[in-house]
């Protein structure tokens, strides 16, 4: 069949319609991403410097001294008990120097399972009391983006 003309013109047309509605929709989408308000935040920063975040640091920097201090009080007795049964092996029993091994072996363990066990509990204390300073702080942020229009708040890229 031959088209007439009219038809290869329609189709023109048609053709025309659909890039001009290609490029108003790219336009508009250019007009609506530029007045979006992006805004970028630094949490770490925030924490460091806020009185609660100094806060939090002090609480869980004594924490941790705390923990070191009664640890090495316990890691120094270990070491004093092991030196006098090592100064003990030619002198006592081998089965009672066994046995006293043993038991030092036995309290090395304990200490080492309730160490890990409190630096567990410490990063739960971390991590429960970081999200308590931020959910103190997500008002302000909230109230601080509504005031100034801000669309979409992202983080700040962390640096390698």
């Amino acid at each position: 069949m031959i088209r007439s003309r009219l038809d290869l013109e329609l189709e023109h047309l048609f053709k025309m319609k659909k890039i001009i509605f290609v490029i108003f929709f790219f336009l508009y989408s250019i007009n609506l991403y530029s007045e979006t308000n992006i805004a970028y935040i630094d949490i770490n920063f925030i924490l460091k410097n806020s009185l609660a975040g100094k806060s939090l640091k002090n609480h869980i920097n004594k924490l941790e001294n705390r923990y070191l201090s009664e640890y090495k009080k316990i890691e120094e007795n270990l070491v004093i008990k092991e030196k006098n049964l090592m100064s003990q092996k030619n002198i006592i029993d081998s089965k009672e120097f066994e046995l006293k091994l043993k038991n030092l072996g036995s309290e090395i363990k304990t200490y080492r399972d309730d160490r890990k066990k409190s630096n567990d509990e410490m990063n739960k204390v971390k991590i429960d009391s970081t999200k308590k300073v931020l959910n103190l702080i997500n008002p302000i942020i909230a109230k601080y983006v509504e005031k100034n229009s801000i669309s979409i708040v992202l983080p700040t890229p962390t640096s390698p």
